[in-house]
């Protein structure tokens, strides 16, 4: 092992002008450190450390060569290099690309006033911005290590180039929620290193042929996917924490991600995978977990924030205990001064280091709670973010609920800029689709873009971001193939997941080779993607969906790392009638900006059009049926009021029969010289089911249209030549 050697001359002393060492401890110089910024960072000759604990009596970094099990330092921070409650010390002569670090806190150990310091505990620096431990996804972690996750140094050697976040117009867009790992591992995949983000920049062309113009990565901060204990009942394998919602560094990208995760390279990688999305036109948005950490409960492991200070970074009951509103164990306590600044940081970070376009915030609801957990009229955290400047092109789109019980969908605390993940607009459109009674009106204010939730509080229809599936819950093809949830293999007696699935099996609970059943299945995905793509607000799609992908019927396969939870790309050829009508549609909807209109419809002609920006209808034109036992509606949108913004000006209709007979649909008169154009109807077969924009056949004279049972039509009306 080597041992860095003090250095004594004067020419070298005067080298590094400033920094010269104060302090020595054994053969290390040391010197006063600099308190900000936080984590490591290179100085002349060394590297600074900075940590903060405001409780803690005494601080030791701990020093290893990449890899050895034993450290071959630990050297203790003078008191005097305590400001305030900040640890600062430059230490001279390390290499910083060949040494892990950590930090021993001393201090009180009193869980019942809050405090958990421990000095056998060596912590993970909360600002590491690599972790080692986990560089390849599922592989054991070394056995009897002290201390399995390491902050690490990684070089800043990355050439952005020219590349800036692309800032798309937020109505424009259509998101693609994705799982870093399982989008790419299938053996089916054809891509070099399955799995990774080198697997995922393959697959970017994909992702542009689909038509998505922004990802919506799940968790790729570093996490340990063996936290898991439980087993599969079924086969008896270990279960993971395959999704990763349980971070472990809030700075760090995924090493078990990264081809080149064994190298260090997940940094560079994530980096290349960012910039050759912007290239593509594509945006990428994190999934980031702020509101709970990878420690969980009392009984859960000494990481970091724990040992670091307890009881400034959760959320504490009078007595000691984890206030738990995020359902893992603990929550932070986000907006205590500290906690919030550290929070922003670690966004700033990724806006300004990996170039991201914004975040996703799982459970934002947390995010608005005080130190005893109420929720708070005007939470200082998201102000913070909605105002910060670094973050000012950023898209900011809340989960707007939690654990707790806060259900803050229309009224989450926006300050202009927060999106939210509309699950009002999940459930509706379930509702709607099955043929649920009483849910033709509420559907209604979802194709608007709920404005009965966010247009009183200033607004825009962007605000939503609507969905039928994401990863929480049944897949698309699973929607309309299972009444039930099937989780046994999660290992929890099929207690996990919600049982309000909001869906329907078509006739047969599962798999069958009926072709009449089949066929309705895929009638009925079709029929949720034209609701999504034509409804206002900004759609997202869910992994796989536009293919048919399965997951068995689990709805909560998040310890699952296996091929059933993955992208099969033999589906692209298997159902590539489905995915021909995804992306066609979705080639429609950015072609006419009046699907994804930047203000609220009025109802009323005001450019002079003769029309309404948006009319309802129902088998007979001015007529809508949301009555009780109505199971259809229809619509029609002016493009003149599109036109007047720069848009192209056609009219657009759609018609949604949810009822299990056909209905006859009387079509709406267009003017003069204007005929109806047939886009898409979902009860036929591919490729007569959708039409290219710009190529769709004629309707003629045909003043009606007879729709299937559970089907759906669209037509565009234009200027006949």
């Amino acid at each position: 092992m080597s041992i860095p050697l003090p250095i004594t001359t004067a020419r070298e002393l005067r080298t590094e002008r400033r920094h010269y060492p104060t302090h020595h401890h054994g053969v290390f110089r040391l010197r006063y450190g600099h308190p900000l910024p936080f984590g490591v960072s290179l100085v002349p000759g060394g590297v600074n450390f900075s940590v903060f604990s405001s409780n803690a009596t005494a601080c030791t970094l701990v020093l290893f060569e990449r890899g050895a099990q034993r450290p071959f330092a630990e050297i203790p921070f003078p008191p005097e290099f305590r400001m305030g409650d900040v640890f600062a010390m430059m230490v001279f002569d390390l290499d910083p690309h060949g040494i892990e670090y950590g930090y021993r806190m001393d201090g009180p150990f009193n869980p019942h006033a809050g405090h958990r310091f421990d000095t056998r505990h060596i912590l993970l620096d909360p600002f590491a911005r690599a972790v080692s431990g986990r560089e390849v996804f599922r592989a054991q972690r070394r056995e009897h290590d002290i201390f399995p996750h390491r902050g690490c140094i990684p070089e800043n050697t990355f050439d952005w180039e020219h590349d800036r976040p692309l800032d798309l117009p937020v109505s424009e867009m259509v998101i693609y929620e994705l799982h870093m790992r399982g989008f790419t591992r299938h053996p089916s995949s054809g891509v070099e290193y399955p799995g990774t983000y080198d697997g995922l920049r393959e697959k970017i062309p994909y992702l542009q042929s689909l038509g998505i113009n922004c990802v919506e990565l799940m968790p790729v901060f570093e996490f340990n996917e063996h936290e898991n204990v439980r087993t599969n009942p079924e086969s008896g394998e270990l279960l993971l924490n395959y999704w990763g919602y349980s971070t472990l560094a809030f700075r760090a990208p995924k090493a078990g991600f990264a081809a080149s995760g064994q190298r260090g390279g997940e940094v560079d990688e994530l980096k290349s995978l960012i910039k050759a999305c912007h290239s593509a036109g594509i945006e990428v948005i994190l999934d980031v977990v702020f509101n709970h950490t990878a420690e969980g409960d009392a009984t859960g492991p000494v990481i970091a924030f724990r040992g670091l200070d307890n009881k400034v970074y959760y959320l504490l009951a009078p007595n000691g205990d984890y206030l738990n509103f995020s359902g893992c164990g603990n929550t932070i306590n986000c907006n205590e001064p500290v906690v919030r600044d550290f929070l922003i940081d670690c966004l700033r970070y990724w806006a300004a280091e990996y170039h991201v376009d914004g975040f996703r915030f799982d459970l934002a609801s947390v995010l608005g709670r005080d130190s005893q957990g109420h929720p708070l009229p005007n939470p200082p955290l998201l102000e913070s973010i909605a105002h910060d400047p670094l973050l000012a092109h950023c898209e900011l789109i809340a989960e707007a609920w939690d654990a707790g019980g806060l259900y803050q969908v229309g009224n989450f605390p926006s300050y202009g800029r927060w999106m939210e993940w509309n699950g009002k607009f999940r459930d509706a459109a379930r509702r709607f689709l099955r043929g649920d009674d009483n849910s033709a009106g509420e559907m209604v204010q979802r194709i608007l873009g709920s404005p009965d939730l966010y247009q009183a509080s200033g607004r825009k229809p962007f605000a939503s971001v609507n969905f039928i599936t994401c990863h929480d819950g049944f897949t698309l093809a699973d929607l309309y193939a299972y009444s039930r949830k099937h989780n046994l293999a999660n290992g929890e007696d099929n207690r996990d997941g919600t049982d309000d699935n909001i869906s329907w099996n078509c006739g047969v609970e599962g798999p069958t080779d009926d072709p009449d059943i089949n066929a309705l299945r895929l009638r009925c995905a079709k029929n949720a993607l034209a609701l999504l793509l034509v409804s206002q607000g900004v759609p997202m799609l869910s992994m796989g969906d536009e293919v048919g992908r399965t997951q068995l019927g689990n709805n909560n396969p998040y310890c699952h790392d296996t091929d059933w939870n993955w992208f099969d790309w033999s589906l692209v050829n298997r159902n590539a009638g489905l995915l021909r009508f995804a992306t066609t549609l979705i080639a429609f909807r950015r072609r006419h900006s009046s699907l994804h209109a930047m203000d609220w419809f009025t109802g009323t002609d005001n450019v002079g059009s003769g029309y309404p920006d948006i009319s309802w209808h129902g088998v007979e034109p001015g007529k809508p049926d949301w009555s009780e036992f109505s199971h259809s509606l229809a619509f029609m949108i002016c493009g003149q009021h599109d036109h007047a913004r720069g848009g192209a000006g056609e009219f657009f209709y759609a018609a949604f029969n949810m009822h299990a007979d056909p209905l006859v649909f009387n079509l709406p008169s267009l003017p003069h010289r204007w005929q109806w154009h047939l886009l898409a109807d979902t009860s036929k077969e591919s490729p007569q089911d959708i039409h290219e924009p710009g190529a769709e056949p004629l309707l003629g004279a045909q003043p009606r249209l007879t729709l299937a049972t559970k089907s759906t039509v669209l037509c565009v009306g234009r200027v006949s030549i």
